[in-house]
């Protein structure tokens, strides 16, 4: 197990260009799976959770191949079918929850698929019936092996047809779009996430051949195709991680600009922060953030009544944000309620900041009120766990802004989602040390 030592208290400064988005690619990568032809694809992040997700497809007989850093080519021509029936392929599957994604793609092109329950960060119960729900609506045999928790679903031709999600699920939606895009007639998919990574998506599989009407609404049509060809594409820059910037920048008054993020897919990320008193500048396509040195007061409503964050489905503000805006709000002027409706486990890693100084009220599994130091007094250093990896990144903004020496443990969860976190830490003069 490996850890970081951390001094914190210091100003930083500099130009962060943000890693490729990790909830993109796992999807963009499983895509290649529906066709024989060779597809290129360019910013992907040299995480654990995606070079996971790449040893899988070699396992499966994709043939890949490193262009350059964070350039892959894909040509998923041989595939072994057998290799789904395999006990390493149980083990490797189960691993990574973005696994479940290569369902949708393997069904359509060949007639079956199966899945170990993937794992993933232990934030709360995360279904898989959006997923199954929908394939079997396009003619997919369903089983499922309690014993294993090995699910399976088959079928000699999907058909087009019309599917209500029940919940606007990312990775439900890309499964499903991803089956119907080589199904039988058209397939029409209402309360579809709408994500930019779902556009992405969906712009990658019609320079594939795709026909997809709708992109960027929650009401897709498919009309299916027989084939796809090869194709070229990018990864968006990670809108999580250009949130952790903004939150570190802020907690350490540091003057920071985060290099070409792609402003008109952060949807309202600027504006809740802003929400909070942090100065965020517009320049070109980067992000400054001026060092706060009489701190960030957050807004309350025009009534008055104290402010309120929450998560919702696009363009609502992700969940995957609402760890660094707690961390953020310890130091702010004011109080903030923030509301984690999506999972019921993802808040309970503020005991560790309450350890730490932080003045923080659990109400319940999804609710806590912040009431910020406003920098009277600054978080104390201490020996901390990462519990996932959205909270692990909080925790170490947390012990970067705080005075002192503090040790976090299980930094293998921040490495799922973050690349060279240290490194790029140190490139902006931080005092951090892996061990």
């Amino acid at each position: 197990m490996q850890a970081f030592k951390i001094k914190g208290g210091i100003k930083l400064s500099g130009d962060i260009t943000p890693q490729g988005a990790k909830n993109e690619a796992l999807q963009i990568i499983c895509a290649t799976l529906l066709t024989s032809e060779e597809v290129i694809i360019n910013n992907i992040p040299d995480i654990i959770d995606i070079n996971k997700l790449i040893t899988l497809l070699k396992s499966l007989g994709v043939e890949v191949n490193k262009i350059k850093p964070n350039s892959y080519s894909f040509k998923a021509e041989n595939i072994d079918l057998n290799y789904l029936n395999s006990e390493k392929f149980k083990t490797e599957g189960k691993s990574l929850r973005g696994s479940i994604m290569i369902v949708g793609p393997l069904l359509a092109r060949f007639g079956k698929a199966y899945i170990p329950r993937p794992g993933g960060d232990k934030i709360g119960r995360r279904r898989l019936d959006t997923h199954f729900e929908g394939l079997i609506k396009l003619g997919a045999k369903f089983t499922y092996n309690k014993e294993d928790y090995f699910y399976g679903v088959e079928a000699k031709k999907l058909k087009g047809t019309y599917i209500l999600l029940d919940e606007a699920s990312v990775t439900g939606t890309a499964n499903i779009l991803m089956a119907s895009v080589l199904a039988e007639g058209i397939t029409t998919i209402y309360n579809a996430a709408c994500e930019p990574y779902i556009q992405q998506l969906c712009k990658l599989l019609c320079s594939m051949g795709a026909k997809i009407e709708g992109v960027g609404s929650n009401l897709l049509k498919i009309q299916g195709v027989q084939t796809l060809n090869g194709a070229e594409h990018r990864v968006l820059p990670d809108m999580i991680e250009i949130g952790s910037w903004i939150g570190l920048a802020a907690m350490t008054k540091s003057n920071i600009r985060i290099k070409n993020v792609s402003w008109e897919n952060l949807g309202v990320i600027p504006n809740v922060f802003r929400s909070l008193g942090i100065n965020l500048i517009k320049e070109n396509d980067d992000i400054v953030i001026p060092e706060h040195k009489n701190g960030y007061e957050i807004k309350n409503y025009i009534d008055g009544s104290i402010l309120s964050i929450s998560d919702a489905p696009w363009p609502g503000f992700s969940p995957d944000l609402l760890s660094i805006i707690l961390v953020v709000a310890t130091q702010a002027k004011g109080s903030v309620l923030i509301h984690q409706k999506m999972f019921e486990s993802r808040l309970f890693f503020v005991d560790k900041l309450i350890d730490m100084g932080a003045k923080i009220i659990l109400c319940d599994p999804h609710r806590a009120t912040v009431i910020g130091h406003d920098f009277k007094s600054s978080l104390k250093a201490t020996t901390m766990s990462s519990p996932d990896i959205r909270a692990g990144i909080s925790l170490l903004i947390a012990a970067l802004s705080a005075k002192g020496e503090s040790m976090i443990q299980n930094i293998e969860q921040i490495d799922r989602g973050y690349e060279n976190i240290d490194g790029r830490l140190k490139s902006l003069g931080a005092k951090i040390q892996r061990f």
